[in-house]
């Protein structure tokens, strides 16, 4: 097959995508099938015609100006997009550049769709958080996670594959805890704000721990979650020294969870 009759193909295949979109009813519940379309559109935008994403309205920053000082409890949830050093190696800048940003716009997509807040970007990776006490703040963050690993797998991969591109895979790491709004500055509307708190720092530290594709939960998310959940979690017996952080509460080994599906 020549170059032009390859990218003939990929354009056909881009436009039979859009049309299906463009074919649904915009007001109907973004259900995961619909969802994953959507992002096979906006990434097929992205890499054949330099398709710009509209951006993400500040909604955390809003949220977090209004609850300065304040201490909330939340699941965290770190995602991190893993191989990203190789492939900049082996890729045109420009390529990498497109791949990373419309997997990080995804990931927020996926986050601000099961009501949680894009905290922000940090290189190739996204951390949200969601605000809330009990079962339902703790599966739907896992739902979350769930959700990313599918859009990357059945939405993002088809399409990078169109273009010989290697399919993207991620670490995810969840932990739920009270997390403190803190502002840099005197200037109530344009000083930086942030969150600070140890479910941030445990978060990270579990999704360092995780393998590709796989989402790792820690012991105050697994304990909240319903029943029905937690059958779908096995604990990590970890080696020696592999893990070394312990519970804020009862000073044991904090337990890590593997998702099993």
């Amino acid at each position: 097959m020549t170059e032009n009759e390859q990218d003939s193909k990929k354009t056909d295949q881009g436009i039979n995508v859009v049309d299906l979109l463009l074919s649904k009813n915009k007001n109907e519940t973004l259900d995961s099938e619909t969802m994953i379309l959507e992002t096979q559109k906006r990434v097929w935008g992205a890499l054949k015609k330099g398709y710009q994403y509209s951006g993400l309205i500040d909604e955390s920053e809003e949220f977090l100006r209004k609850n300065v000082f304040a201490k909330l409890d939340m699941v965290v949830l770190y995602v991190d997009l893993v191989g990203s050093t190789t492939m900049t190696l082996e890729m045109p800048a420009e390529k990498i550049a497109i791949i990373v940003s419309s997997f990080s716009q995804e990931m927020a997509a996926v986050i601000r769709q099961h009501h949680g807040y894009v905290l922000k970007f940090v290189g190739d990776a996204v951390i949200g958080y969601f605000v809330g006490e009990g079962m339902l703040v703790a599966d739907n963050a896992v739902n979350c996670a769930k959700s990313m690993i599918s859009v990357i797998q059945k939405g993002i991969n088809p399409i990078l594959n169109q273009y010989d591109y290697p399919d993207l895979m991620v670490k995810i790491g969840l932990d739920l805890g009270q997390n403190i709004v803190v502002r840099y500055g005197a200037d109530a509307e344009k000083s930086h704000v942030d969150l600070m708190g140890p479910a941030m720092n445990i978060a990270a530290k579990i999704q360092h721990m995780a393998k590709p594709n796989q989402i790792l939960i820690g012991s105050d998310v697994y304990q909240r979650l319903h029943p029905n959940s937690q059958k779908n979690f096995s604990k990590i017996i970890w080696k020696k020294d592999e893990w070394k952080y312990h519970s804020r509460t009862t000073g044991e080994i904090y337990n890590v969870y593997e998702y099993k599906g």
